[in-house]
């Protein structure tokens, strides 16, 4: 609508913006008036029409099977958009049009704004399946008929009230018509339905809604309104009301077709199950939370007890393996550790890779300078967890055996996120300027007990290759690849 607005119309930013308010509650008006709408904008020149959005009804068939976004109708073929955008009011007459042996009543509607008419609203019945009306459709078309009325004067939408069309109750949800004092007259089954699970045990009809609303669910904590206020539908308000172990999502629309409140309309939608479902989330996630954080203090106290184990220890050989020990434990324990703050099983990588590159800088026995480059940026947890593990002993394999005690040197991580849609990848290279690998190395079936465990999470657990070549000028240089699922 944007780009059609712009480049056929003379329209500003501030009435785009009010054909949006419009297009984000006109699907009320569609359902309520069993039609198609239309919204057809004069053109700069002022000589043709532009469709700019387009609704179909969800309570009754389609007069239109196609698309009609975009199209460009000359004025003075269709009379009743030229009367209403003239005349500035609602045009309803002429007979029936038939297209593809379907007969069509036509009705424009003039969207007004500050005074001004900035296009005119087609609404299109499709007249195969009229029969004789019940009372809810009779309600549906009295209230579609106002909020027509209001549309032509410029008093709906309601300004800064837009509505998100996905979370806002439908009139099929359920819908009650109340007078100008908050009298029930009209409620549809599934309304009544609702406010049945609220606790009612009567009938709505006749009652004031509002009062009803706060005897069967008062409201909980301080609220900036009564809810007997909003229930009663005095201004455009929506609210959820809990009561009898029930949840019912409300939201009222005044109703002024002549600039005098006249009554209301109140949808509404039982939301129980939604909200007993949410809850049952928000309380596995903290679960998960808990498990995750439990499982990092586990890790952390195995840690400590190996490190007072290596203290204990005589043998030099056998306290740097206590040491290791205390590492790899360690870098597991970060990443739960991150992932009990988070509510999904998805991490933020490049803080676990920092934390993991301070960590074995530690145990450097020179000067050397750790640093990342690029980003890893989010993984799930089954990947993280094995990636913290390869990235320390990696990183602890530079460190112990690239750098000479007292030497200076470089470590650098770099990550870089590729690969594609179908097969996206992470490939990771770590650098050191170190003494090299000794001459006949293969770290394919060589190499110490870290190695051996970079191999195997790497390719067996990640499903990745992993290879440790000389880098180009000096030391050591480690290519990680694995794949890894899309960020979302």
């Amino acid at each position: 609508m944007n780009d059609l607005v712009r480049q056929h119309t003379a329209l500003s930013e501030s009435d785009l913006e009010w054909l949006h308010l419009l297009v984000s509650e006109w699907q009320l008006l569609s359902d309520l008036s069993f039609a198609d709408l239309v919204l057809w904008v004069p053109t700069l020149d002022g000589t043709r029409y532009v469709s700019v959005a387009q609704m179909r009804p969800n309570t009754g068939p389609t007069s239109y099977q196609d698309d009609m976004v975009g199209h460009l109708v000359p004025r003075g073929r269709r009379p009743l958009l030229d009367a209403a955008l003239d005349e500035g009011r609602i045009v309803r007459e002429g007979d029936p049009e038939w297209r593809e042996e379907v007969p069509v009543r036509v009705e424009s509607i003039p969207v007004r704004r500050e005074g001004r008419v900035l296009g005119v609203i087609a609404r299109n019945t499709n007249l195969l399946t009229v029969r004789t009306p019940s009372r809810l459709e009779l309600t549906y078309l009295q209230s579609a008929s106002d909020l027509a009325q209001m549309i032509a004067a410029g008093s709906f939408p309601f300004p800064g009230q837009q509505v998100d069309m996905d979370a806002s109750p439908r009139a099929g949800d359920g819908l009650i018509r109340l007078d100008a004092d908050g009298i029930v007259q009209y409620a549809s089954p599934n309304a009544l339905s609702a406010y049945h699970r609220l606790g009612l045990a009567s009938d709505l009809v006749g009652q004031h809604l509002g009062q009803l609303t706060a005897d069967l669910a008062p409201p909980r904590g301080p609220v900036d309104e009564s809810l007997a206020k909003l229930a009663s539908g005095y201004a455009p308000r929506e609210a959820e009301v809990e009561g009898n172990d029930g949840v019912i999502q409300l939201r009222a629309i005044p109703l002024k077709p002549k600039g005098t409140r006249i009554g209301s309309l109140v949808l509404l939608r039982d939301v129980t199950e939604l909200r007993r479902r949410e809850r049952e989330l928000i309380t596995k996630d903290a679960t998960i939370r808990e498990i995750h954080h439990r499982v990092k203090n586990n890790l952390q106290t195995v840690a400590a007890l190996l490190r007072l184990q290596a203290r204990r220890m005589d043998s030099d050989q056998g306290r740097e393996a206590l040491n290791e020990a205390v590492r790899r434990v360690g870098s597991i324990a970060i990443v739960h550790e991150t992932l009990s703050q988070n509510l999904d099983e998805r991490v933020e990588f490049d803080e676990i890779a920092d934390r993991v590159l301070a960590m074995v800088a530690e145990i450097s026995p020179g000067k050397v300078n750790c640093r990342r480059t690029g980003r890893f940026g989010i993984l799930d947890a089954e990947v993280a967890t094995p990636l913290s593990m390869v990235l320390t002993e990696v990183l602890q394999n530079a460190l112990e055996h690239a750098f000479a005690p007292g030497e200076q040197g470089s470590v650098e991580v770099a990550a870089l996120r590729g690969g594609t849609r179908e097969d996206p990848r992470l490939l990771i290279t770590v650098r050191d300027d170190g003494r090299g690998l000794p001459e006949g190395f293969d770290p394919q079936r060589t190499g110490n007990l870290g190695l051996q465990i970079v191999r195997t999470l790497v390719e067996g657990e990640l499903g990745g290759s992993f290879d440790m070549v000389p880098a180009p000028e000096r030391g050591t240089k480690v290519v990680l690849d694995i794949p890894v699922g899309p960020e979302k």
